[in-house]
């Protein structure tokens, strides 16, 4: 008891965007103050077993350029635990770092899981947290923090529609009165739109590219549609054919068709979600507009796309890369007024 309340003492509450693709950390009072890719080295050694390189920044800058006896882990998938023991790793790593490589910290936390998680799921976060350092462990869905986030009127008597696009999965719910309505947890996200640019270069160009590379394409002069602007980039990867490396001159309209499978499909489970809203509630989304936030959703023209299918308005959150770990660290800042939202189990 006395340890617990010593490391309580000089521990700072945090809230955590587990995330596929990246790792948000909020400390409360101060912000976010940790933002790395949910990336870890591990080496292989015969004598001395597995061992961790790199974490985050560092092991992403070793993705597909590692050595036989090293490998490049992203130990989530589809937004949860693919790798446990990874991922507690990774965890300790951030907390150690945070709390300035100081050993007696037990902080509280809000770790962030998609609302389509299951139980063994949502046990191996918690645990994982714990055995991490965490003193205690809430969890909270994604949706729900995203609209906290995005500063949307969660706990009043009147819905709000948030769209959460993350690395692994695309989040779409319904939220009134401090808890979801409707949702949907979606694993079509970022990663299934690099795979289909990777794909598409298999096939129309017989050229092999990594994640890295797909992703950089997605960003540069990605599109969610074909644009009577059109933008080109050059892409470097090996030829299938020779062997050797290449440069392919990649036009932005090719990326929309690449991507336009992994597209639709976000289009439509929000088609869906629409669908299903009561009618007052569906009112409500109507005249306020869907809220769209995560990474995916800076996808060119997504906004544009959307609106078009749906006939309702579509609003970008202010920080759509740090929407959902913000909300997770309001939680804790208003602990009070919004421990409603917090997952029970």
């Amino acid at each position: 008891m006395f340890f617990d309340w010593i490391s309580g003492i000089f521990s700072n509450d945090m809230a955590i965007d587990l995330g596929t693709a990246n790792t948000l950390v909020y400390v409360r009072g101060r912000g976010i103050i940790l933002s790395e890719p949910s990336v870890v080295a591990v080496k292989t050694d015969l004598k001395r077993g597995p061992r961790v390189v790199a974490v985050g920044t560092d092991a992403k800058k070793m993705l597909g350029r590692t050595p036989d006896n090293i490998k490049a882990i992203r130990p989530m998938k589809d937004g949860v635990i693919a790798d446990f023991e990874v991922t507690e790793v990774m965890l300790k790593h951030f907390i150690f770092k945070i709390h300035q490589r100081r050993y007696l910290v037990k902080p509280r936390i809000v770790i962030c899981i998609p609302s389509g998680i299951t139980q063994v799921e949502m046990r191996a976060v918690r645990d994982a947290a714990k055995s991490a350092g965490a003193r205690e462990v809430y969890l909270v869905e994604e949706p729900m923090a995203a609209a906290i986030g995005a500063h949307l009127p969660v706990t009043e008597p009147t819905s709000s529609m948030i769209v959460d696009i993350g690395g692994g999965t695309t989040e779409v719910a319904v939220i009134s009165m401090s808890d979801i309505v409707y949702s949907k947890s979606l694993r079509v996200a970022g990663d299934k739109i690099d795979n289909a640019v990777i794909r598409y270069m298999k096939q129309k160009h017989s050229l092999l590219i990594g994640e890295r590379t797909a992703e950089m394409i997605k960003m540069v002069i990605g599109s969610a549609c074909v644009t009577d602007e059109e933008t080109t980039i050059e892409v470097k990867g090996r030829d299938l054919i020779g062997g050797i490396p290449r440069v392919v001159v990649l036009r932005s309209g090719e990326v929309a068709e690449a991507i336009s499978e992994p597209v639709k499909a976000i289009v439509e489970t929000i088609k869906t979600a629409l669908e299903q809203t009561p009618p007052e509630l569906a009112g409500d989304i109507l005249d306020k507009g869907i809220t769209i936030t995560g990474g995916g959703s800076l996808l060119g023209n997504l906004d544009t796309v959307i609106r078009k299918e749906t006939g309702v308005p579509v609003n970008m959150a202010a920080d759509p890369l740090s929407t959902v770990v913000i909300g997770s660290g309001i939680i804790f800042e208003q602990f009070d007024r919004l421990r409603d939202v917090l997952v029970r189990c």
